[in-house]
């Protein structure tokens, strides 16, 4: 049963099947997203939260289910890309639109990255329904993807849970706004990011310059 106040925006794409189903229909389209599929995981999940926030659902099942589906679906793609790689993606990855083009390039950016991409791969569009399946082809141990999945995945369930159950219906608006300064904030923080890393540099280097041996000339 949907909540007094109507779904705004495109969450009010996913209210059908989230009236019907509810935490199953959370847990399917999560669970389906995380192995590759394009579905609407962040958006059902936000949906729900909100309306976990008007009184209609249960927050804490609604983080619950998000996190075990995204773990568990993580791992069905890490263990489809593992058993099958390449093979399997280039010959049925153009009917849930994961394309040679796309793959190559969510791999290469996984590359540069290293192990802790699989955490913030939750919160970028394209590495979410991506990352278990390139952990797998490119044959990542499994216990290393498992921590770090586990990682992202509590952090992207805690943060829009937390945030869609607390502004309600108001999150698109926020959102909206928030996303007309987003260049700017981001460019601050690369300037910031960029200055801590150049002192940090300096100060690692001014160390070991400190602390390496002094090397007397023996005495004529």
């Amino acid at each position: 049963m949907p909540p007094t106040d109507s779904l705004p925006g495109i969450l009010e794409s996913v209210a059908p099947i989230l009236d019907r189903w509810g935490y199953l229909a959370i847990g399917g389209v999560i669970g389906v997203e995380s192995f590759g599929v394009p579905a609407p995981g962040q958006t059902i999940m936000v949906a729900a939260s909100i309306y976990a926030g008007a009184g209609r659902m249960n927050i804490y099942i609604v983080a619950l289910v998000s996190f075990v589906t995204a773990v568990l679906g993580d791992n069905i793609g890490y263990w489809i890309g593992l058993r099958g790689g390449r093979k399997i993606v280039h010959r049925w990855g153009k009917y849930i639109f994961v394309t040679p083009e796309r793959l190559e390039k969510a791999e290469k950016f996984f590359a540069r990255r290293g192990n802790r991409i699989i955490v913030v791969a939750r919160f970028i569009d394209g590495l979410r329904q991506l990352n278990g399946v390139i952990a797998g082809i490119t044959r990542m141990p499994w216990k290393t993807f498992l921590i770090y999945n586990t990682i992202g995945a509590a952090l992207w369930v805690g943060w829009w849970c937390t945030v869609a159950y607390l502004l309600g219906v108001h999150i698109v608006e926020i959102m909206g706004h928030v996303h007309e300064y987003m260049w700017p904030v981001i460019g601050v923080v690369a300037v910031a990011i960029a200055i801590y890393v150049t002192l940090h540099v300096r100060h690692i280097r001014r160390r070991r310059s400190q602390s390496a041996p002094v090397i007397e000339e023996p005495q004529p």
